[in-house]
């Protein structure tokens, strides 16, 4: 369903060991809102919910609730510390457009 690259396995593993709380992996949501109309909201989390798809490679599990799986089916995940743009970055073959900011699509 979503597949990390090293650079955001490494990235995630860092915020999980730096969190304040017990945490066993990344969120990630499709919210409505930003530039292009839908975007993309990242958090830690410490376990699933009820209809959650749980992903886990290489030690870092990642939780999708069930409205946001059809937006992030075959996405990829990258994170970057570039002078430009850093942070993750999503590489969605759902997103019909992307905003510059590479946070929201369509």
């Amino acid at each position: 369903m979503i597949t990390l690259t090293d650079s955001a396995i490494a990235a995630v593993k860092f915020a999980l060991s730096q969190a304040d709380e017990p945490v066993s992996g990344l969120r990630i949501t499709v919210e409505a809102g930003g530039c292009s109309g839908f975007r993309y909201h990242l958090g830690l989390e410490s376990e699933s919910r009820e209809g959650d798809a749980v992903i886990e490679t290489s030690g870092v599990k990642v939780f999708v609730d069930s409205d946001s799986q059809p937006h992030v089916g075959g996405m990829t995940v990258d994170f970057t510390t570039g002078v430009n743009s850093p942070g993750f970055i999503f590489d969605n073959p759902n997103a019909r457009e992307n905003c510059t900011c590479g946070k929201s699509f369509s």
